[in-house]
């Protein structure tokens, strides 16, 4: 098929089939990583400016690794570093840095929809990196990747999302990706990180113990408790927490023999999950992170073009 898509904003925006399209690229891509010189010509001469508005770690370095691999030309901006600090409007510094010709924007920011706002008035492509409390579609669609590497099925798992649903931007992504694969979607938290009416919005049934959540589960998505986005207390201890939302062995026992444990990072270890659980055979943490890079290849590669010369199916 044609990849058409010009921005990657959002999982809602992307039907079924170019979602699994884009898994399908990524797990061609993977092989790049495997090889001695990681490095192809597909992007050479494109341009690509990284602003991330918010500290990443694990995101950002996958996609300048993931650019630098197909031979595109990456430069970071961080906003403490930009001239926001001086006051300047977002507007102004996106279209500063088009003036300068980038063929593609991958932005982080703290504000939701800020990714939609620019894709307004830029003419380069926009990949959207995580924005506040709404979307993060490249690491949704890295979890599917990596469920379906392992299942070796996208459609028909019982997946259980746990923690701060309602200011998880992972959480929203992966809901949506999820249900829309045909896949049966629990989520389980405080009931203070809960959203009002989640049920109706996604398509999801609400848990009402941690044994019901993981009860027949093929995968498991932990959560980071999002203290920064939180504004207030939402539960009272971390220990509290720990005891009644973390996941261990013997939560797990009702679970599938060959469950996934997953996480997006960083990880509170001792808190949303502990540290024999994290390191164990059935965690795929490190798998989220190796496939990271190889699905943001797929990503820059579809919106420079890169499926316009091959044979629909």
């Amino acid at each position: 098929m044609e990849f058409k898509k010009k921005n990657i904003l959002d999982i809602n925006s992307l039907s079924a089939s170019e979602i699994e399209f884009i898994l399908d690229t990524a797990d061609s891509m993977k092989e790049i990583n495997e090889r001695p010189v990681k490095k192809v010509p597909a992007l050479r001469g494109k341009t690509i400016v990284l602003f991330f508005q918010e500290p990443s770690t694990r995101t950002k370095l996958s996609f300048e690794l993931a650019a630098k691999r197909l031979s595109a030309d990456s430069v970071s901006l961080a906003a403490s570093s930009s001239s926001m600090k001086k006051g300047e409007t977002l507007l102004d510094t996106a279209r500063t840095i088009e003036a300068m010709k980038p063929d593609i924007l991958v932005m982080r920011h703290s504000m939701s929809g800020a990714p939609h706002f620019l894709s307004k008035f830029l003419k380069c492509s926009i990949l959207n990196a995580g924005d506040g409390r709404h979307a993060h579609p490249s690491q949704a669609l890295l979890d599917m990747m990596t469920i379906r590497e392992k299942k070796k099925t996208l459609t028909g798992l019982n997946i259980a999302i746990i923690g701060d649903i309602s200011n998880s931007r992972v959480a929203r992504s992966n809901m949506r990706g999820l249900v829309k694969l045909g896949n049966n979607v629990r989520v389980f938290g405080p009931p203070s990180m809960i959203p009002f009416k989640i049920e109706e919005e996604f398509n999801v049934s609400v848990s009402r113990t941690m044994e019901e959540a993981l009860s027949d589960a093929d995968a498991v998505i932990m959560l980071r408790i999002q203290k920064e986005r939180q504004g207030a207390n939402l539960f009272s201890t971390d220990r509290e927490y720990s005891r009644f939302f973390g996941l261990n062995r013997e939560n797990l026992k009702n679970s599938k023999k060959d469950v996934l444990v997953m996480h997006p990072g960083p990880v509170n270890r001792g808190v949303e999950i502990t540290p024999e659980l994290a390191d164990s055979e059935i965690s795929v943490i490190n798998e989220q992170v190796s496939n990271g890079v190889a699905l943001r290849m797929a990503l820059f590669y579809l919106v420079s073009g890169g499926s316009k010369n091959e044979n629909s199916d």
